[in-house]
């Protein structure tokens, strides 16, 4: 969810283009899904950071890429 929120941010809002929006946008939830993790192990005394987290987290981004992909494919197609 939060990578299609800054893809749509990025794409309609800052005016990128389709493909640099998607990067960026893929790019800022990786690496705010590995800033979270971190700070669950440091900050927290209830919570442990977790690598599978961190992977579940990036195969959600690239599973947002891809129906964004696909949905642009056929939007470019009409």
């Amino acid at each position: 969810m939060l990578t299609l929120l800054w893809y749509y941010t990025l794409f309609y809002t800052v005016k990128f283009e389709n493909k640099k929006a998607l990067m960026y946008a893929a790019s800022f939830s990786i690496v705010f899904g590995i800033i979270i993790e971190v700070l669950q192990g440091t900050v927290t005394a209830s919570r442990s950071a977790d690598i599978y987290d961190v992977m579940a987290n990036t195969i959600g981004v690239f599973l947002a890429v891809v129906i964004l992909f696909i949905k642009n494919l056929i939007t470019i197609k009409k």
